[in-house]
């Protein structure tokens, strides 16, 4: 079959079922991609995941964008980021047209409370997947704990954790190449 068709029936699978956003798509992507397809190696995924965090604008957007890229270049970010964001935008404009409708409906009402812990489980369950694959450990997992606090309890930027983080790595890489210099 066409990669380009593929791809785009792939991320168009993943964007239809996927619902809390793009983290709640990285598993989605992940099995795709990394275990079913076999098109990226686990490694470079985590790569990627990093990068389209880093990157300004929606995550789910931005990772489809990289991954079609590292497959086939810009036609392959093109065929995955529409595939990736086609669903999101017909079912958002579905709801838009007949939000007056089911606004008041407590069947709908019911559904949404249902559908949030589950969200959560799905944006929980490849954190642990990323720690894994990021090496993280008992001498390290004080930095995403930190992280998280600064942000959620004193109001930190990401993005100034993010550099921080960027600038701390890239330091002690130096002072780990002087040691073994």
């Amino acid at each position: 079959m066409n990669f380009y068709l593929t791809a785009f029936a792939k991320f168009f699978k993943i964007g239809l079922f996927t619902i809390g956003g793009g983290y709640a798509m990285l598993p989605l992507i992940q099995a795709e991609v990394v275990e079913k397809q076999k098109w990226i190696e686990k490694e470079e995924f985590l790569d990627l995941v990093a990068i389209a965090q880093a990157a300004p604008g929606v995550f789910a957007v931005n990772i489809s964008i990289f991954v079609g890229y590292k497959l086939k270049g810009v036609r392959g970010s093109l065929v995955t980021t529409f595939g990736a964001v086609l669903p999101s935008f017909l079912i958002i404009l579905a709801i838009a047209i007949f939000f007056h409708t089911f606004r008041d409906n407590v069947y709908v009402e019911r559904a949404f409370k249902g559908i949030r812990p589950a969200v959560v489980a799905l944006i929980a369950a490849p954190t642990f997947t990323l720690a894994k694959s990021a090496r993280i450990n008992r001498y390290t997992i004080w930095i995403p704990i930190v992280s998280a606090l600064l942000i959620w309890l004193i109001g930190v930027s990401p993005i100034l954790i993010i550099l921080i983080a960027g600038i701390a790595g890239f330091i002690y890489g130096r002072i780990q190449r002087r040691k073994k210099a």
